[in-house]
């Protein structure tokens, strides 16, 4: 069967694999659907740590299950799934105390493992998320929507909390959308104007605003005189991390879901000043996943108008390079197996 593999920075290639066996507790899945994120551009730039090659990418995966396995939760053959990429190892401190996004022995399909660029392959059936309503690409993305989602259940987000989302790529997309189910007030910063407009157009954010030396006072002027209770960054880069601890008021909290592959420093006078609540947010826990399907299913989440681009899984070789890591209109490509 084809599948696509990273075989070095800058080069994917296209190969012939035998097909899957399966390992007790595993499902056997076709792929439909393969979202590219910023953790495919980093590694195809060769910017993504903890990562080596080659590597089949591909972990926001829309998929049919083919043989459920030995699974004892009932899946059958047919039966639509968004895949939960996170494989860990049930034993470790954080696994036993219901934070396995975080085990310490984490391994990620498509990063630590390969993952879903080819038409078949074994997964844990216990990271499938079975839903009767949601079609493939909205499958796909239920693993983008649950980093947003997650950042949102550790900020803790009320009614009455004014929320800055720094970076309005899809993983702050998610981060809005789930604020925007928690009731709070919310704006939204990034430097790419076009961006700004599609969360003004297309989800209705009333309140943007660009990084720079005026944005703590033009925050306070959306906020009433008040900067942001919580700062969720999702860009990962190091000066917008640090301008964080200036956009958020006294009291509030700042939640780290972009990766930033290097030291962040900050001032620890303004810190205590502030009696900041400083959090980091990694991938998302099995409930994260159910409630996006709910929500998705309910339409109280819509992803179809992230996507701004589609390939067939045996073009990536050739389209990845000029027409998803070069293009900055790219907002979420969506990869056809």
């Amino acid at each position: 069967m084809l599948t696509i593999s990273l075989e070095e920075p800058g080069r994917f290639a296209a190969r012939d694999a035998a097909e899957p066996r399966l390992a007790p507790g595993e499902a056997l899945v076709r792929v439909h659907r393969i979202g590219v994120c910023g953790t495919d551009l980093h590694a195809f730039a060769g910017r993504q740590p903890f990562f080596t090659y080659p590597r089949i990418l591909g972990h926001e995966l829309g998929v049919e299950v083919i043989d459920p396995g030995d699974d004892p939760r009932g899946l059958r053959p047919g039966d639509r799934c968004a895949v939960e990429p996170y494989l860990n190892c049930g034993r470790c401190g954080p696994c036993r105390r219901g934070r396995p996004n975080c085990c310490s022995a984490l391994k990620v399909l498509g990063v630590h493992l390969d993952g879903g660029m080819r038409p078949v392959f074994a997964v844990p059936a216990r990271k499938l998320h079975p839903s009767a309503r949601l079609d493939f690409d909205q499958l796909a993305l239920v693993e983008t929507l649950g980093i947003g989602a997650h950042a949102v259940e550790r900020a803790q987000l009320a009614a009455d909390d004014f929320v800055l989302v720094v970076g309005a790529g899809p993983i702050g997309l998610s981060a809005i959308q789930a604020a925007r189910v928690s009731g709070a007030r919310l704006a939204v910063m990034d430097l790419n104007e076009a961006r700004l407009d599609f969360c003004r157009s297309r989800l209705g954010i009333e309140r943007t605003v660009r990084p720079g030396a005026g944005a703590p006072e033009a925050l306070k002027a959306l906020g009433g005189g008040e900067l942001p209770t919580c700062v969720i960054d999702a860009t990962g880069n190091r000066q917008s991390m640090a301008d964080a601890f200036t956009h958020v008021a006294h009291g509030g909290r700042i939640v780290f879901v972009g990766l930033f592959p290097g030291d962040l420093g900050f001032s620890d006078p303004a810190f205590h000043q502030r009696e900041l609540t400083v959090m980091g947010s990694r991938n998302s826990l099995p409930s994260t996943f159910r409630d996006v399907i709910r929500f998705v299913e309910e339409g109280r989440l819509d992803t179809r108008p992230w996507i701004t681009h589609r390939f067939r899984l045996a073009e990536v070789p050739d389209v990845f390079a000029s027409k998803i890591a070069g293009d900055p209109s790219v907002l979420k490509a969506m990869i056809e197996a």
